[in-house]
């Protein structure tokens, strides 16, 4: 039976994996509307991913014989000054997202249910990588300032990307 303390984390972290989803969604539309339609794919894939991640908290409270209780998903903002900035809270919510994943670990350590602490293994490991994909488009971002021909490859790099069903292991 999953530990009612952690059954409460992650029902709320199932709805900051939905919020994050809709937050892609808004920002899939931003960069759509401005003609960067490599960058609407690049969020396309991060809606993609967060759906999955709210899933896989779902399933998980189901099998260990906890309650899901899905609550209102707050609306996300829609308009941004230019793609770095897009970026920027990107790489921001990620950090957000990884600072509440930590803190359900946390929890599962001090409540001693192991199951949980193993199964969040996999989310600390997805956050390293979320964290950097983020950081790595801002950083040439950046660098470029967004700008001319060094806008136009980076969107062309952005189409490229994929979303790959993740497997948790």
């Amino acid at each position: 039976m999953l530990n009612e303390k952690i059954e409460k984390a992650i029902n709320e972290q199932i709805n900051e994996e939905l919020y994050s989803s809709y937050l892609y969604l808004s920002m899939a539309a931003y960069c759509a509307q401005n003609g960067l339609v490599g960058f609407a794919n690049w969020m396309n894939i991060q809606v993609q991913e967060e759906l999955n991640h709210a899933k896989f908290f779902f399933d998980y409270v189901i099998e260990r014989g906890g309650k899901v209780a899905l609550e209102q998903i707050r609306k996300p903002k829609h308009e941004w000054s230019n793609l770095i900035e897009v970026f920027e809270e990107t790489l921001g919510h990620e950090r957000h997202i990884s600072s509440r994943i930590n803190d359900i670990a946390s929890l599962a350590i001090e409540e001693k249910d192991h199951a949980s602490a193993s199964f969040l293994k996999w989310f600390i490991d997805e956050q390293v990588e979320e964290e950097a994909s983020a950081e790595d488009m801002l950083n040439k971002l950046k660098m470029t300032k967004a700008e001319g021909a060094a806008l136009f490859f980076l969107d062309q790099e952005a189409q490229k990307r994929v979303f790959v069903q993740p497997v948790l292991k």
